[in-house]
């Protein structure tokens, strides 16, 4: 989304939309499942768990910490990561409300 058409949308719709890029590829999804199951701050475990290389592991982690879904902590030399809990649970009221709208509304369509 180019920085000159989000003027167009509301601040939900970004920030749905935001959410909605970080949980875009299953290599994000596969970190966010990780970090759920150990409900602690990982460092470096999570190379060893993925089929990926350090450094798109690194890149996954970039774009999920720009969403704020997670968060990093500097431990030493390397960083640890975690859910961050307030904002999981905004992306959850607001993707939660979005799917709510449609069964609510009862659409007919093709």
């Amino acid at each position: 989304m180019g920085a000159s058409k989000t003027s167009d949308y509301s601040p939900k719709e970004i920030a749905l939309a935001k959410y909605a890029k970080a949980l875009s590829h299953p290599a994000r999804v596969a970190i966010l499942n990780l970090l759920i199951k150990r409900q602690a701050c990982i460092c470096g475990d999570l190379v060893d768990e993925l089929p990926l290389s350090q450094s798109t592991v690194s890149q996954h982690l970039k774009e999920l910490k720009e969403a704020g879904l997670i968060k990093g902590d500097i431990d030493g030399v390397s960083v640890c990561y975690c859910i961050d809990q307030k904002e999981w649970k905004k992306a959850k009221l607001q993707l939660g409300e979005l799917f709510e709208t449609f069964i609510e509304n009862k659409t007919k369509c093709c």
